[in-house]
């Protein structure tokens, strides 16, 4: 992370526990190298054993990695980077309209049989991961799940609602979806809480790809997450620590946007392009 960015992290990490002093004790290394080392172990999608010695040792930073998913630090840290984003913006915290959509990855030989299943339509072996999204392309708080790949959306979708109307002060009336998302199940589950759904379909006789309209909100999303070489395949043995990882991107997603600080192009940042020689 850039020193900007790390002050955007910074002011929104959760408090540790000792320095309000509910118990434990201050760690041994410094939260900035250690968040270094998950982001760079996401996005560059290298085993935990393979990071580089300028991190802190491997089995510490997993064990870093294992107490934020003990304690969802990491969807927290997100939650509060994008309610600051929202603020910024001039926008209300809490999205009145959203957009729900999925994605099936192929799993490795690391996945179980057990949490694994086959997407015939996409022709994946693997998990399914389903997502929230305000319009402006946030993950919203606990709105992501992972399932086997054969899981419908449809049936995916009414848990994840309800998960989400948990949290107390939700404004969410409007859920746009793909055709996909249809059924007396998810029709119920959606009017219990008084959501209502509009399907954006494809014109008649459309081919090819298209942009359609809200629908391309939540596919840009997904493809964000998938810039994180991390999530092209799932590595992970259990599937809260796949969920785990999609908040990881996201964070490392918007920290970067509030910062200003995305990777650009080298002919974007003349700065940095190599000068040719120049003959005498």
């Amino acid at each position: 992370m850039t020193d900007t960015e790390w002050a955007e992290v910074r002011a929104a990490m959760p408090v540790p526990a000792w320095l309000l002093k509910q118990g434990g004790c201050p760690e041994a290394y410094c939260h900035r190298e250690m968040l270094d080392a998950v982001r760079y172990l996401v996005d560059n999608g290298v085993k935990w054993t393979a990071l580089p010695v300028d991190f802190p040792y491997w089995r510490a930073v997993y064990d870093f990695f294992h107490r934020w998913r003990t304690y969802d630090y990491e969807r927290e840290l997100h939650e509060r980077l994008r309610r600051t984003a929202m603020q910024r913006a001039g926008r209300n915290a809490e999205p009145s309209a959203g957009i729900i959509d999925s994605q099936s990855v192929d799993a490795s030989e690391t996945v179980g049989e057990d949490s694994r299943g086959y997407d015939g339509g996409k022709s994946r072996d693997g998990r399914r991961r389903h997502i929230l999204t305000d319009t402006d392309g946030l993950l919203l708080d606990v709105t992501v799940t992972v399932t086997t790949a054969d899981m419908h959306d449809s049936k995916a979708a009414p848990a994840l609602l309800e998960t989400f109307k948990k949290q107390p002060g939700q404004l969410l009336k409007l859920v746009w979806v793909d055709s996909a998302y249809q059924g007396p199940a998810l029709a119920k589950a959606f009017a219990r809480h008084r959501v209502r759904i509009e399907v954006v379909r494809r014109s008649d006789g459309q081919r090819g790809y298209v942009v359609l309209a809200r629908r391309w909100v939540v596919e840009r999303t997904l493809s964000w997450l998938s810039r994180s070489r991390r999530l092209n395949r799932d590595h992970e043995r259990r599937p809260d620590h796949h969920q785990q990882m999609e908040w990881w991107a996201a964070v490392i997603r918007l920290s970067r946007r509030m910062a200003g600080d995305a990777p650009r192009w080298p002919e974007k940042r003349p700065g940095r392009l190599l000068q040719p020689p120049t003959r005498a």
